[in-house]
């Protein structure tokens, strides 16, 4: 007894030791350490319990079968498909629980399960995992033992046979369920779908052990156990041979996965053979992806529908190869013509993918994903279920993102917009219970494709080669005609085309000429628009400026003047801005894809075509040249030739002209007001001037100067001074007539000119104006703290020339201001009791 307490205390003083350093690892939840401590302890425990006392009836048969179960213990069956390996332990059980007691099944069930763990290749487990899976088997043989030896079975008159099945389907529960729940509280997931993926596929082989183990039983009660063991040798055998057919089925096996991976690089491969083509889809087609085989997942397709939907919507534009780039890359509507060649993607896709030989049907998905629902899709019309479900799934996604993302002639919906799209085409282009699971689960499969974007190959496109200095056959020759022979060249034809190619550099020369010889930007662009008529001939003309990241029209002519001159184009949007941002020109694009008036049935064009060049100086954009025609592909080749050549001289000549426009609006003009300076008031003064003299009309002069203008730099800073000063003339512009003239004299003086400007009304203008300061003060800085000084002065009773009027009007304006300073001498007095009598109306 002292022994057995001795070996007690023992096992118990490790058993806690292994529990603690369970406890104390990282890697499991708090759940989890709690459930592996009881398993644990309740299974150690009962199979101390189980074990002691030790009885045996036929010790030489229990060795015998011990020796078998731990040499079987070396051996793993490996199967194909499943994730894992399986041991033959539990058919040792099942014989075990027929042949002896409860104590020699638990040491045999004990010793199996943990010289497997020992020995395990892969990965050596720990003591506490040893113990775990040691007590699971214990808890799980009692239990099984229990059921088969339950006296009230037997005495009920149950057969063995079924008891011994039944007891194979606890030991089947009892084993698996308790890892699966490990797991399942490991990872955070289902329990019973982690026991369904990990062990639900074992159960048959448990049912198989039972048959085995009635063989077996019956065998012994024949001939004896020592000729029953003659069986055991047999099983090894086929269990080796079964082994080494695995190996070559697992062989096999790798060998069809390095096929799928070839498949599946061949794929990306194809996919940067598209983006190279449009370089639009590559996001596109990843999220196109990720949302496809997440619906199919939610149907439950077959797994060779899932893979051939994860290539599909890789590989469903490769078609476009055969497609001609600039319908691809048309930053605009497609024409009928384009679209009919457009329509054939799906056809040579399909057929391009039938020769990749996939070994899962991806042709038919390819071919297919533009047909709709109600059979009005291409290329052949299917209807219904007749389209294949992958091409159903691939043509809803394909959709949804083409609305979500931005393209050349359009910018994308968001999301929700995309959808309701989606969702009214439900049953007419896509079918309905796609379109439901899609809305269902669209959040979460958005959220998926933006965790899941690989990042972007980038083929080099852009890069200089800096070998190879011609190819094997040589350049082509500029201007070089292919001389025919003479009994086949038709002489008209042959004078025509030198005459032609005469009178084109005649013009381009003489346009050229004329393009250098203004520095006014009118004139310039009007010289342009008349001489290239003749070289191309067009129905609307515009010269699009770029300002401010976008394109604003600066010259127009011909048909549409108005729409035209009134579109603001983005740099990169439309048809124009396509040119402007990417430095590339469009021959007979699409000119209703222009920013305005796209999509918007209220603006309507009878232009057909454009031809849009972009216009650089030191490859920078200033603008964009564009022609448009009322007539489909009305401009050609030659057409564009002519834009090219004169592009850079135009580019240049548009520049120089707005140089000097802006070098000579600032002569004139106050950069911080934009009012007119002081040169420009005197030369606008001898204009009117030389009127009223002409005309016998009447000319106001009003000198205005703002009274605590300083005290506002000195408190609030000269930046808020800049502000109420340009907040003061934007009020005083406001405040007069159209044909009247402000200027800002320098400083915080401005002049207003006001023509035929009645007398009597003058004092009631003085007022009007009177208040503006005060107003501008307290926009910008919040405090009435200005007031403005006025002075007058009238032609031709005060004055005959400019200088005589604005000193008679400034030195009123000075009286003004002394005035506003003294609080009595604000009384009004008679206007003009001597020439330099201020203003009757000072604030």
């Amino acid at each position: 007894m002292n022994e057995l307490a001795w070996v007690v205390r023992l096992w118990v003083v490790r058993l806690a030791q292994v529990l603690q350093l369970m406890s104390s690892s990282t890697a499991y939840t708090p759940s989890t350490k709690v459930f592996l401590r009881v398993t644990t302890t309740i299974g150690l425990v009962a199979l101390f319990l189980g074990l002691f006392p030790f009885e045996s009836t036929d010790f030489l048969k229990f060795l015998c079968h011990a020796t078998l179960a731990v040499l079987a213990a070396c051996f793993r069956v490996s199967l194909p498909t499943i994730t894992g390996t399986l041991t033959i332990n539990f058919l040792f059980v099942l014989i075990g629980i027929v042949e002896f007691s409860l104590s020699e099944v638990l040491f045999i069930a004990a010793s199996m399960t943990g010289l497997q763990c020992v020995l395990a290749q892969d990965r050596r487990p720990t003591l506490g995992k040893i113990l775990f899976n040691v007590a699971v088997v214990s808890i799980a043989t009692i239990a099984t033992y229990a059921v088969y030896a339950n006296p009230h079975f037997v005495d009920a008159g149950v057969s063995s046979t079924v008891l011994l099945v039944t007891a194979a389907f606890v030991l089947y529960v009892m084993t698996t369920f308790p890892v699966s729940m490990a797991i399942a509280l490991t990872e955070r997931r289902p329990i019973v779908r982690t026991w369904r993926e990990c062990s639900l596929w074992s159960g048959p082989y448990y049912l198989a052990g039972a048959a085995v183990a009635i063989l077996f039983t019956t065998t012994t009660r024949m001939l004896g156990w020592q000729m029953a063991l003659l069986v055991m040798p047999v099983i090894y055998l086929i269990t080796r041979s079964y082994q080494l057919y695995m190996g070559r089925l697992e062989d096999g096996r790798k060998h069809t996965e390095q096929m799928a991976e070839l498949h599946l690089r061949t794929i990306e491969a194809l996919a940067l053979a598209i983006e190279a083509k449009d370089t639009t889809t590559h996001d596109h087609l990843q999220r196109v992806q990720v949302y496809a085989v997440e619906i199919a997942k939610e149907l439950d397709l077959p797994f060779d529908q899932i893979e051939a939907l994860r290539a599909a919507a890789l590989l469903h534009d490769i078609g476009k190869l055969a497609v001609p780039e600039h319908i691809i890359s048309k930053p605009g509507k497609l024409t009928p013509e384009e679209f009919e060649k457009m329509k054939i993607h799906p056809i040579v896709g399909a057929e391009i993918i039938d020769q990749a030989r996939f070994p899962y049907p991806v042709a038919p998905i390819v071919r297919s994903h533009h047909e709709k629902w109600n059979g009005e899709g291409y290329p052949d019309g299917l209807i219904g279920e007749a389209i294949p479900i992958g091409a159903r799934i691939l043509s809803v996604v394909d959709c949804l993102d083409a609305l979500a993302t931005d393209r050349q002639y359009r910018r994308g919906l968001p999301l929700e917009e995309a959808l309701e799209i989606i969702q009214k085409e439900s049953g007419r282009s896509f079918d309905p219970t796609i379109v439901a699971i899609l809305t269902e689960k669209c959040v979460e499969l958005e959220q998926k494709a933006t965790l899941r974007r690989p990042a972007r190959v980038r083929l080099s496109t852009a890069i200089r080669v800096e070998r190879g200095a011609a190819p094997a056959a040589g350049f082509e020759e500029k201007n070089e005609e292919v001389v025919r022979p003479e009994e086949t060249r038709e002489p008209l034809e042959f004078l025509t085309s030198i005459a032609s190619a005469r009178q084109e550099v005649q013009a381009l020369f003489e346009l050229s000429q004329n393009l250098g010889s203004s520095l006014s930007l009118n004139e310039t662009l009007s010289v342009l628009a008349h001489r290239l008529k003749r070289m191309v001939p067009y129905d609307s003309m515009a010269i699009y400026f770029a300002r401010d990241g976008k394109l604003l029209p600066e010259f127009v002519t011909g048909e549409n003047f108005r729409l035209f001159s009134a579109l603001e184009i983005p740099i990169g949007q439309g048809l124009s801005g396509w040119v402007a941002e990417n430095k590339q020109p469009i021959l007979n694009g699409n000119p209703s894809v222009e920013p305005g008036y796209l999509n918007d049935p209220t603006k309507f064009s009878t232009l057909r075509s454009a031809l849009a060049v972009p216009l650089q100086t030191d490859n920078r954009v200033v603008g964009v040249l564009a022609l448009y025609a009322s007539a489909r592909d009305s401009f050609t080749a030659d057409h564009l030739r002519v834009l090219l050549a004169i592009s850079a001289k135009l580019s240049h000549s548009i520049e120089n002209a707005m140089k000097y426009e802006l070098a000579e609006t600032s002569a004139t003009t106050d950069f911080l007001t934009s009012l007119p300076n002081a040169r420009s008031l005197f030369i606008q003064m001898d204009s009117e001037l030389n009127r009223c003299r002409r005309s016998g009309a009447a000319l106001e002069i009003l000198v205005c100067d703002l009274n605590g203008f300083k005290q506002i730099n000195d408190r609030f800073g000269h930046l808020e001074g800049n502000r109420v000063l340009k907040e003061f003339a934007s009020l005083l512009r406001e405040a007069c007539r159209d044909y009247d003239y402000v200027a800002r004299m320098g400083g915080d003086e401005f002049v207003v000119l006001l023509p035929e400007l009645p007398e009597a009304a003058i004092e009631q203008k003085i007022a009007q104006l009177s208040t503006l300061a005060r107003q501008a003060a307290q926009t910008v800085v919040g405090q009435s703290a200005l007031s403005v000084a006025i002075g007058s002065a009238r032609f031709p009773v005060d004055g005959e020339d400019a200088e005589r009027l604005i000193a008679v009007a400034d030195q009123r304006m000075y009286q003004a201001k002394a005035i506003m300073k003294t609080p009595s001498a604000l009384e009004p007095r008679e206007r003009r009791d001597s020439p330099l009598a201020a203003s009757p109306y000072v604030h």
